[in-house]
């Protein structure tokens, strides 16, 4: 591999390193003789850093150049910072050296837009036909769809790639508009559109023509800035509850505003990004896709923001006490799941042991359920009798947030008889 690619690669890899939306799940494709690699049911074996950043795929730009001057971004038209252009046959031939030599498990595909969106679109879709069609790859593929792009351009993305995402950015579109004025949420929505109409589509004619080409098999995802603007967290996980109404889409993922462009004026002045924000939406958008809650059950008009200190389901518990405590031996599999310490796992757990006997502490314990949260909330054989309702939601903040967050101990006398071991 030569020297120019190779510094190519170090400025198009720094570009693309603020998209976190490009995790992999759900598409299998066999290796075949004569081709190279394979993708499995559960996605690439990925590994991530400490903020969350998939680090497995190739995760690449095609050209860091872009005529749009997006405040947030480190690409914007405005910024001094050193240009490349990969070629088409560039980005294929480092694709495929890099699989061979077992650097990355697939490739994740971005680009600055030049020129137009189908002019930018089409060259990336020319990357996966190539690799596809010509070198027969059959690894994990994710390309990010350029907003504004035709209809007929994702749809022949969709037939080479496992996941396309378009993102949204700002979740409201007067922000978007004050940060991105060249953008706009109707040019994100359409291409959007035309994954979801192509996904179902596929889906319809395979179940008459069983080797159909599958489009998009992985779905589509999406990302939001959060702590750009000043959208609450409420605004935020009711337009992911918006977007998971369709099929299609498979992950909603929330980065934290990372201030690159610290001159400008409209953003934020922020020392780094708001991570403890981003992990409790995260949670919360866990709560909504595996727990059975919804939005304004995490978020309303009287706590428009996610609680900080903890995480979404006690803050949940905290304010409704009247929904515990939870007998373990009778209740349903749904208010079980809204028990805080119990997991899905743990939950399931749960219904299949009491079939067998009656649930104690000594059987919570070994299912895996986090006592020191989950005592509070329910009740059954064994277990002290102080609960939710017997002790304020505050005293039970205080006791589980002290250790965290270095507050001076509440006083340990009347703890012991709040709280007793």
């Amino acid at each position: 591999m030569n020297e120019g690619i190779l510094d190519k690669l170090k400025i198009l890899a720094e570009s693309a390193k603020y998209d976190v939306s490009c995790a992999s799940s759900g598409t299998t494709r066999k290796s075949q003789k004569g081709g190279i690699g394979s993708a499995h049911g559960w996605g690439i074996c990925h590994s991530f850093t400490e903020d969350g950043r998939c680090v497995s795929l190739l995760k690449i730009m095609m050209t860091n150049y872009c005529m749009f001057d997006c405040a947030y971004c480190v690409n914007r038209r405005s910024n001094d910072v050193p240009r490349t252009t990969m070629t088409v046959n560039e980005l294929v031939e480092l694709t495929i050296e890099f699989y061979r030599r077992n650097y990355i498990e697939g490739l994740f595909l971005s680009s600055g837009v030049i020129h137009s969106a189908d002019y930018t679109m089409e060259r990336m879709v020319r990357v996966l036909k190539e690799l596809r069609t010509t070198h027969r790859y059959n690894g994990y593929i994710h390309m990010k769809s350029i907003p504004g792009a035709s209809r007929e351009l994702v749809n022949e993305a969709g037939l080479y790639a496992d996941r396309l995402s378009v993102n949204l950015e700002i979740a409201v579109e007067d922000n978007l508009k004050l940060l991105a004025p060249e953008k706009d949420h109707q040019s994100i929505y359409q291409p959007m559109g035309y994954i979801h109409q192509g996904v179902l589509a596929s889906r319809e004619e395979r179940k008459v023509f069983r080797h159909a080409p599958r489009f998009a098999p992985a779905g589509q995802s999406t990302q939001m800035i959060v702590g750009a603007t000043n959208e609450t967290d409420k605004q935020i996980l009711q337009l992911s509850t918006a977007l998971y109404k369709r099929p299609s889409i498979k992950r909603v993922y929330y980065s934290g505003y990372i201030p690159v462009n610290a001159n400008d004026s409209r953003l934020p002045a922020l020392k780094q990004a708001p991570l403890v924000r981003e992990n409790r939406l995260y949670q919360a958008d866990w709560l909504m896709r595996f727990y059975g809650f919804q939005a304004n059950e995490i978020v309303d008009d009287s706590y428009p923001n996610l609680d900080l200190e903890v995480d979404p389901k006690l803050a949940w518990a905290l304010r409704h006490p009247d929904q515990f405590p939870v007998d373990l031996n009778k209740a349903d599999y749904a208010m079980i799941l809204r028990v805080p310490g119990i997991g899905v796992k743990s939950a399931k757990l749960i219904i299949a042991t009491r079939r067998y006997g009656k649930i104690t502490a000594t059987t919570l314990k070994k299912i895996g359920v986090v006592m020191k949260k989950a005592r509070f909330f329910i009740t059954c054989n064994e277990l002290p009798h102080f609960t939710v309702n017997e002790v304020h939601p505050d005293y039970i903040r205080q006791f589980l947030t002290q250790k965290k967050s270095g507050k001076k101990e509440p006083d340990q006398r009347q703890l012991s008889i709040l709280f007793p071991e």
